[in-house]
């Protein structure tokens, strides 16, 4: 997100200057073979308008993004990366996934590659995931500040995320009560990176 001032998204799973709060299949954390997972993904495009039918992790979670960004002008950018499936292009699926839960008119976008890079070209203030390797990809490419919604063990949480100063909430709430907090409680001359690692109790990385 912007603030003028995303998710999301991610992963696919965020909000502002951000990312998706789109829920997307992980079968990276089941327990399959390499010839299963190509299977599953073979029938999954098969299915007509397949993104349109997903729940929504956090029920509300996308109507509450859809008003405070209405309410504090936030810019939003909903990214993805999913492939195609038969019916409408997966960017249509989505963005209608996300009007039927409340979000009007999204900015939405289908990405491959780096999410630091494409946070860069579009100068993004944050970047929300629910995957680790996109946040540090956003740490590593680009100035944004890069948020993982860590839904897992806090034990299994990659020892890089701390590292890098990505900062780690448990929820799509948790975020949003994050970027509000970020967006009311900081005083005017401070930065809004400055904002997040205040809040989240991040220190300054310094480069080796």
């Amino acid at each position: 997100m912007r603030p003028s001032h995303e998710h999301a998204a991610g992963g696919d799973d965020g909000p502002p200057n951000d990312e998706a709060t789109i829920a997307t299949p992980s079968i990276t954390k089941l327990d399959m073979t390499p010839r299963q997972r190509r299977r599953l993904w073979q029938h999954v495009t098969a299915i007509p308008d397949f993104w349109q039918s997903l729940r929504e992790i956090e029920p509300g979670s996308i109507a509450r993004l859809a008003q405070l960004a209405a309410e504090r002008r936030w810019e939003v950018i909903f990214l993805t990366k999913r492939p195609q499936t038969v019916g409408a292009t997966a960017q249509v699926q989505s963005q209608r996934w996300l009007e039927s839960k409340g979000f009007s008119l999204p900015s939405l976008f289908v990405v491959q590659g780096s999410r630091g890079r494409i946070a860069s070209a579009l100068s993004l203030d944050v970047v929300v995931d629910d995957r680790p390797e996109n946040c540090f990809d956003v740490v590593v490419d680009s100035q944004a500040k890069a948020i993982l919604i860590w839904r897992e063990s806090p034990d299994a949480l990659p020892s890089a995320a701390q590292r890098l100063g990505v900062g780690v909430v448990a929820s799509v709430t948790e975020c949003l009560n994050l970027l509000e907090s970020v967006d009311t409680s900081a005083p005017d001359d401070e930065s809004i990176l400055s904002r997040f690692k205040r809040l989240l109790g991040i220190k300054q990385r310094t480069d080796a």
